[in-house]
């Protein structure tokens, strides 16, 4: 953010997982290991090695459920205007971040072909040589984005959320849960009234919530409704609109919950928004 360009992180470690969160950057995840579940905003995706995905700085997401003790991805962390400042034409290499149809899906599958060109190019970002070596990195960066777009573009996007959706422990009544949820995001919306309209008790409609996606109702609807405030602040609505058509029922729960999620009051974020 500081530098407004991109990082590169190689991690491995197994750390604690994160509440579904927001960042201010777009992020391309690339699992080496693989894992079980991804949730962004409301799509769940099963994790294989060689997977890559593409998630916006308004998306909230939450990796859940990793059944490996060594959990090894790539992970680039793109400030949406360097993508931006470094388009050329009709190439734009912030494609990936910006396309959303109905049937759009977060996740492409890289060939062996890709997956050994993702790795040399990211090697190549990472090892560039002191004379020349911001030039290197960012036309190395630059055709990395080139290889993520066109296989972005190339990927069969209603296919792959087929997949997704058939997937083994996938569960139907969570994702009619979240479509509720999306569709509604902007009323009040609590447990007892999902539980009434779903014809379930609250016990019940909360465990099977969890246990599908990892996380509680309640935290879901807060991280949506803080993606949805930041959107809306970064389009240059006022602070009092993003809180009321974000659905948070008063003033104070929305500023709390927005301080704790972004690290500055909605104000700050409006007047530093990136837009």
């Amino acid at each position: 953010m500081q530098t407004k360009t991109f990082a590169v992180a190689h991690l491995y470690k197994e750390e604690k997982t994160m509440d579904m969160h927001i960042h201010d950057c777009c992020e391309i995840y690339f699992s080496i290991s693989g894992g079980k579940q991804f949730l962004i905003d409301n799509k769940f995706y099963s994790i294989s090695p060689g997977d890559l995905f593409a998630i916006n700085q308004y998306e909230s997401h939450y990796l859940t459920q990793i059944d490996r003790a060594v959990h090894e991805r790539i992970v680039i962390s793109v400030h949406p205007d360097y993508v931006k400042a470094l388009s050329r034409g009709s190439v734009n290499l912030g494609e990936c971040f910006e396309k959303r149809s109905g049937n759009f899906s977060h996740r492409i599958s890289l060939s062996k072909e890709q997956k050994q060109r993702f790795l040399y190019l990211v090697n190549k970002i990472c090892d560039v040589p002191e004379y020349g070596g911001e030039v290197l990195e960012e036309a190395a960066f630059m055709e990395l984005m080139v290889l993520i777009n066109s296989a972005f573009r190339g990927s069969g996007t209603g296919e792959s959320l087929k997949k997704d959706n058939d997937s083994a422990g996938y569960n139907r009544q969570v994702d009619e849960i979240l479509a509720y949820i999306n569709r509604n995001i902007a009323n009040e919306l609590s447990i007892g009234s999902l539980a009434s309209h779903f014809f379930m008790s609250e016990s019940y409609i909360c465990r099977i919530f969890k246990a599908a996606t990892g996380t509680t109702i309640n935290k879901y609807i807060t991280a949506r409704r803080i993606s949805i405030a930041k959107a809306l602040l970064n389009e240059g609505l006022n602070v009092q609109d993003a809180y009321e058509q974000s659905g948070f029922s008063d003033y104070s729960t929305f500023f709390k919950a927005f301080g704790k999620a972004v690290g500055l009051s909605p104000k700050r974020y409006s007047q530093c928004s990136i837009r």
